[in-house]
């Protein structure tokens, strides 16, 4: 499972064990699982898709503007605002 946290200026929206992310990049939408490559984008307003087990439905989260890094610990998205 993959380890990912949500987080505002405000507080942290999310901590939890995902199967996967779907993160509206600034270059476009890339998903995250367990094990991804580290990486760092900016990302654009838009949608976090957010599957709890494979094949199970997404859950959506509006978020505007930020950061996410992928590393051995896993997914956190820093988001100007989460709705």
């Amino acid at each position: 499972m993959l380890h990912f946290e949500l987080v505002t200026p405000e507080r942290l929206v999310r901590s939890e064990e995902v199967y996967m992310v779907t993160v509206p990049g600034t270059e476009g939408d890339f998903g995250v699982l367990e094990g991804h490559a580290p990486l760092m984008s900016t990302i654009r307003d838009g949608d976090l898709l957010i599957q709890r087990t494979a094949g199970g439905a997404a859950e959506t989260i509006a978020i505007r503007g930020g950061f996410a890094e992928v590393n051995a610990r896993g997914l956190t998205v820093l988001a100007e605002h989460a709705a």
